[in-house]
């Protein structure tokens, strides 16, 4: 017995200058940077030519959708004189195209609004792809190693998140970099149809 514990304890001895010599790694200290994603596609200036873009397509859609929705209006009310004097199957057919038309109208201001948003989104994508280069080079030059966005912050004072906050900063270099982008309608990224499998 006491020959077991005697090897055991030099055993634990023998390990210990091999311990000694491989201290852990010191903890990572984290050093963050602040930054408000809001603002930049607020006050950027990419952020506000899609902004207008985006507005100018959907005044646009809206007039387009008031003047069919007052032909539509002019329409039911022809329909509704002549109903009165329409036989019963005619009446149902007139009916029934006239809801078929409001229906596509429906269907279609829709799909307009969809391909704005979808257009919104993608335009949204490309300034986010356009600004990640300019916060790893921020980031990079501060030597932080986190950046988060001031709207997640649970609480923080106010000289802490001016000290850390690079939103400027990155807005300046976005002006340089993208200071505008086309929009185009499109389905949004979401709502792309799947691909069809390929034939074996």
């Amino acid at each position: 017995m006491k020959k077991i514990v005697l090897a055991t304890t030099l055993v634990i001895a023998a390990s210990m200058p091999a311990l000694a010599a491989n201290p852990p790694p010191p903890p990572v200290q984290q050093k963050i940077l602040l930054i408000d994603r809001q603002a930049i596609l607020r006050f950027s200036k990419v952020g506000q030519d899609v902004a207008r873009q985006i507005e100018a397509m959907g005044n646009q859609a809206k007039g387009e959708i008031a003047g069919q929705q007052k032909a539509l209006q002019a329409e039911a009310t022809q329909l509704q004189q002549q109903i009165a004097i329409l036989a019963a199957d005619a009446k149902a057919q007139k009916v029934k195209a006239f809801e078929a038309k409001q229906a596509g109208m429906q269907a279609a201001a829709q799909r307009k609004e969809q391909a704005i948003q979808g257009g919104f989104m993608i335009a949204q994508q490309t300034i986010a792809k356009a600004l990640e280069p300019i916060l790893q080079n921020l980031m990079q030059q501060r030597g932080a190693n986190m950046i988060l966005d001031k709207n997640a912050l649970v609480y923080a004072s106010p000289q802490a998140v001016q000290a850390f906050d690079i939103t400027q900063p990155a807005i300046d270099q976005l002006n340089q970099k993208l200071p505008s982008l086309k929009v185009t309608q499109a389905a949004p990224p979401s709502a792309a149809p799947a691909k069809a499998p390929a034939k074996k």
